[in-house]
């Protein structure tokens, strides 16, 4: 199995996927145009081991929220991520039952690793 979560109009995501060489193979979803469900967070969950690998602190409304003011704990991290796509941390890959989280050179370099 071979999917990809990320947003088409992100610059970040889209030189990714095109760097590790994502083709017809991956199922691509685009988060903003086809919302991530409770299923398809639960698979992540599962793989990534919490809630809060998958919660991107750098979304502007984690501040705008004022949520860097509060304790989050593991139900709040899954409910905002299903509320709201920008609180994924993206993209997230899918490979062989192995999850890559996030835009980082060392995650995108075992990305690569895991496809060659």
């Amino acid at each position: 199995m071979k999917k990809v979560y990320h947003l088409s109009t992100c610059s970040t995501c889209q030189r990714i996927l095109k760097e590790v060489g994502v083709n017809d193979e991956f199922t691509q979803q685009d988060i903003k145009n086809e919302s991530i469900t409770e299923e398809q967070l639960s698979e992540m969950h599962v793989l990534a081991g919490s809630y809060e690998s998958l919660f991107s602190k750098k979304a502007m409304k984690y501040r705008s929220m004022g949520l860097n003011e509060m304790t989050l704990n593991e139900s709040d991290y899954k409910k905002y991520i299903l509320e709201e796509y920008t609180f994924l941390k993206r993209p997230v890959f899918l490979i062989n039952d192995r999850i890559f989280i996030g835009n980082s050179k060392k995650n995108v370099e075992a990305i690569k690793k895991e496809l060659s």
